[in-house]
């Protein structure tokens, strides 16, 4: 979610930024891997944030209840993205809130009780309460004395105040610093290793760092990743694995992959680490409609995978989704958008779950907004086998998955619609339910032959 002033800052990037292939004609990227399950299955993830920034200490997490999870299940979503903050888990050094891990853990049942995987995100906003906002603690923020001025107005912009970028500084290169996040991450892999709704984890919110003299934005971010963050995150992954062998990785980029330009990041040596940056342009985040032609996703796609091509890690965009959604063009910018994520992604978690205005994905009474209802669609959640094609028809509905059959069973999610789904196989598969109910979301199971080539189509009915 950022603002004007990156906007201003980051204009040079833009101008060198280059293009992708239509959204319509580009294929999958079949050279970018996928997620899977234990079982070897591809997976699919659909889903969004689940928040709360308000509440503190009695109160935290006191925002999200059931009903967020049972209304993800009924719109056919199976993800999610959980936001944490250090800052409540360890108010004072070395002293962990055992309240907040139970908290954490009511979330994670519900969570598992509608079967939806969950992400757990060490979140950051202008590094934290030091600064009005939440991520670090306060006892682990140093600024060396240097100054720092709120805005209001304009909150993405606070990450630029000298004290909020030398506090990062002392993140990344304090020894004392770099002990307590490994700890941090200790505790949370250690309490939630087991936990049947724990997909992984996502090690920082949105990275940032601190400018040097002379530097471009650009010229900064890229040695930031590459001698800050690339550490860091082998660092925090070390300290993860030292308690959950099984949960993927997630790491992000600075935020400026958002604006076309690639990461310098280095690799994360594990096995499961997954390429997580978020999917923001800051036109959109400062009120503008979406221009198609002016080539913002093309250039987006294209910055965002390059370093999953060449380091061979799975991709999933933790954030994503614009504040203004009844503005003319967001129609068009929904379908570019699940287009392009469609293309490279395993998967993707809007911004944000809740209920009203804003961001929110919900109106007060729990339907979906205009424009964010097209991200409820059909989808394969979990494939036996290899994937050569997938489809989506925004204009019917409908949805169209080639494969290559595995061992194991296929599944097909749909979201409530009037009228169900219709489920057509092609080749040696078989379904038990290839029509679908109108009512609610359901989940169809595909049987077929090892090796055989299967199409599944999904038409509204």
């Amino acid at each position: 979610m950022y603002r004007r002033l990156f906007a201003a800052l980051v204009c040079c990037a833009l101008l060198g930024a280059g293009t992708a292939a239509h959204a319509e004609t580009a294929p999958r990227a079949t050279d970018i891997p996928r997620l899977t399950d234990d079982r070897g299955r591809v997976l699919t993830l659909r889903g969004w944030n689940v928040e709360d920034k308000t509440h503190r200490g009695e109160q935290a997490l006191s925002a999200i209840t059931e009903r967020h999870f049972r209304d993800l299940r009924d719109n056919g979503f199976n993800f999610a993205r959980l936001l944490v903050f250090w800052d409540d888990l360890e108010p004072e050094p070395g002293r962990y809130s055992e309240d907040y891990l139970r908290r954490i853990e009511r979330v994670l049942d519900w969570a598992h009780k509608y079967r939806v995987q969950v992400l757990i995100d060490a979140h950051q906003d202008v590094f934290g309460p030091a600064f009005g906002h939440r991520g670090i603690p306060a006892w682990a923020t140093r600024t060396d004395g240097l100054p720092f001025t709120p805005h209001p107005q304009d909150w993405f912009s606070e990450y630029f105040e000298p004290a909020v970028q030398r506090a990062f500084t002392h993140l990344y290169e304090d020894d004392d610093l770099r002990r307590a996040q490994s700890g941090m991450w200790r505790v949370l892999a250690g309490r939630f290793a087991h936990h049947p709704a724990v997909l992984g984890y996502d090690l920082i919110n949105e990275p940032m760092g601190e400018l040097r003299p002379g530097e471009d934005l650009p010229t900064a971010a890229a040695r930031i990743e590459a001698e800050q963050l690339t550490p860091m995150y082998n660092r925090l992954a070390d300290a993860v694995r030292s308690k959950d062998r099984d949960a993927w990785i997630f790491f992000e980029p600075t935020p400026l992959v958002g604006e076309g330009v690639p990461t310098a990041l280095g690799r994360i040596d594990d096995p499961k680490a997954v390429y997580a940056p978020h999917f923001y342009n800051t036109a959109m985040e400062a009120g503008a409609d979406y221009d198609p032609a002016a080539g913002w996703i093309e250039a987006y796609e294209a910055a965002v995978t390059a370093y999953p091509r060449e380091q061979r890690v799975p991709v999933v965009v933790g954030e994503w989704g614009p504040l203004n959604n009844s503005l003319p063009n967001m129609g068009l910018f929904y379908r570019d958008a699940l287009a392009s994520l469609g293309r490279y992604t395993s998967g993707w978690a809007g911004y944000v779950w809740c209920y009203g205005g804003g961001y929110c994905a919900l109106d007060d009474k729990g339907v979906l907004r205009p424009n964010k209802d097209r991200t409820a669609a059909p989808y394969a959640p979990a494939v036996a086998g290899t994937v050569t094609a997938e489809r989506q028809v925004p204009e019917t509905g409908a949805y169209r998955l080639v494969y290559r059959a595995g061992r194991g069973i296929t599944e097909i999610r749909v979201p409530s619609r009037p009228g169900g789904w219709h489920l057509s196989l092609t080749g040696p598969a078989t379904t038990s339910t290839p029509d679908l109910p109108a009512d609610r979301s359901a989940t169809a199971r595909v049987h077929a032959r090892p090796g055989a080539r299967v199409t599944v189509t999904v038409t509204p009915r």
